[in-house]
């Protein structure tokens, strides 16, 4: 049994789906966080890093240089075999822990570029990786003259967050401007840790786009498979819906996210590589060094019985994961979230009688009668989910899209 120290957690579906697969591989884990408070926002469900952890403690995991210090003494005395997170904001500080402790992990410098947009950018166009063209910017004069040489319309991006926040098309100066505006305004991210003032610039790509599914062991790298993305909310670019596997020609998109994956040196670990099928071929959009968020890890698992969160794990340790498909018989998995029309008080999500009785529909949750609902701007605005399998072909996608086409919701009168 290994002992794996878990540097902070997502909140989401991988905050209970990592620490599942940790236990279910025969391991058990240390969880280390800044604040507590963090992930008792609502009431926490088993298996959750606070109730799964052999033991809970806190430290300054956004000072790495003092976090080195105080993990080298814990290893000391708890001995740890792996160092882990789901969190993109702890990934760099993990890969740095566990080279510090000399326990298995990918290269810090490989972790940190596919964390920054910017320099996975620009790490990419110097390797020959296709991709979109883009500038980058740190104040507005040079912002504006980069925009104007690039030519709209673009996407704006910060280069340090996720979750699509702030992510967004213009189509001109002043939707430029009121995008760099409100990244100005926000100068720190939801774990309070400082933010990078350079904008990344990138050309419109068009086509659907989809995710590699990728486990990198000894610097080779295994394509899982590959899932298909829907995009709602224009501008924004919010994840609507997954299917696995794609129902679209893959093979040219995973060569590009292996390529991508080479390029940055991420010799060791999981990825989840985003690329946008365009009409002159697959483009890079991003490499994400951990397991897909949105329940993508739980619709391979559906389909072909790899665990990628179990593989995370089991790399982590220094293990080589099992990754031969097996027969679930089922033939496509999906999810689709149910957006909110607005921000405000939730009342009621109507529609979900027929859930709870529908067969292929495998777990679905909404959102309960008193739910601030935010604006629908980015992956952490959905009010629930639908999750539904195909065991005869790539039906699924369409299944989840009808029924959560199906749901409404009704809001409380708020006095002003």
């Amino acid at each position: 049994m290994a002992h794996l120290l878990m540097i902070e957690s997502w909140v989401g579906a991988m905050s209970s789906l990592l620490p599942r697969a940790i236990n279910e591989s025969g391991h058990r884990f240390t969880f280390l966080t800044r604040d507590l408070h963090h992930y008792l926002r609502a009431a926490p469900a088993h298996p959750h890093p606070l109730l799964a952890a052999d033991n809970v403690l806190t430290a300054d995991t956004n000072d790495v240089a003092t976090l080195l210090d105080h993990v080298e003494r814990l290893h000391a005395v708890l001995r740890f075999d792996g160092v882990i997170s789901s969190c993109d904001y702890y990934l760099p500080t993990v890969a740095r822990v566990a080279a510090h402790l000399g326990l298995p992990g990918p290269d810090p410098h490989a972790v940190e570029r596919a964390c920054r947009k910017d320099l996975t950018r620009t790490a990419l166009r110097d390797a020959g990786v296709p991709g979109p063209r883009f500038a980058l910017a740190d104040d507005w004069p040079a912002l504006a003259k980069a925009a104007a040489e690039l030519g709209y319309p673009l996407v704006v991006k910060p280069v340090d967050l996720c979750a699509g926040m702030h992510v967004r098309k213009v189509a001109g100066e002043p939707e430029l401007r009121e995008a760099f505006a409100a990244l100005e305004a926000f100068p720190v991210n939801a774990r309070n840790q400082p933010r990078v003032r350079t904008v990344l610039l990138e050309e419109l790509l068009t086509g659907p786009e989809v995710s590699v599914e990728t486990v990198t062991t000894d610097g080779a790298t295994q394509v899982v498979g590959v899932t298909d993305k829907s995009i709602a909310g224009d501008p924004w670019f919010v994840e609507s819906g997954h299917m696995f596997p794609a129902d679209l020609p893959t093979d040219e998109a995973a060569a590009v996210a292996v390529a991508a994956i080479e390029a940055l040196g991420l010799d060791h670990g999981v990825a989840h590589t985003e690329v946008k099928l365009t009409p002159d071929g697959p483009k890079l959009v991003e490499v994400n060094p951990r397991p897909a968020g949105n329940q993508i890890t739980e619709l391979v698992r559906r389909v072909t019985g790899i665990d990628l969160p179990s593989a995370y794990a089991q790399l982590a340790v220094g293990g080589r994961p099992e990754l031969r498909p097996a027969d679930t018989g089922v033939r496509s998995a999906a999810i689709c979230f149910l957006l909110p029309p607005r921000s405000g008080l939730v009342a009621a999500v109507h529609g979900t009688e027929t859930l709870g009785t529908a067969p292929d529909v495998v777990e679905w949750k909404v959102k309960g009668a008193g739910h601030r609902a935010g604006d629908p701007t980015s992956n952490n605005s959905y009010l629930g989910h639908v999750v539904v399998t195909d065991p005869a072909g790539l039906g699924a996608r369409a299944r989840a899209e009808r029924l959560v086409g199906g749901l409404s919701v009704d809001y409380a009168e708020e006095s002003e």
